[in-house]
């Protein structure tokens, strides 16, 4: 997320804590904390899927071949 993007939305909480919000302001919030997250998710997506569990006997496995429980093969 753009830098100028988390500064507009630092600002509209800011400004949540001295008055209301405008409908409109509201919507722009919501949309950026939105993006915000989805670009968080995304990047500790990414960070998981190169990352790799050393076993102890030395064998790696990576996170993104693990199984989730419940999951079918």
């Amino acid at each position: 997320m753009e830098k100028k993007k988390l500064n507009r939305l630092s600002e509209l909480t800011a400004i949540s804590r001295e008055r209301e919000l405008t409908d409109a302001e509201k919507s722009e919030r919501e949309a950026l904390r939105m993006e915000y997250r989805r670009s968080i998710i995304a990047n500790f997506t990414d960070t998981l899927e190169h990352t790799s569990i050393v076993e102890p006997d030395g064998s790696k496995i990576r996170v993104k071949d693990m199984k989730r429980s419940g999951e079918d093969k």
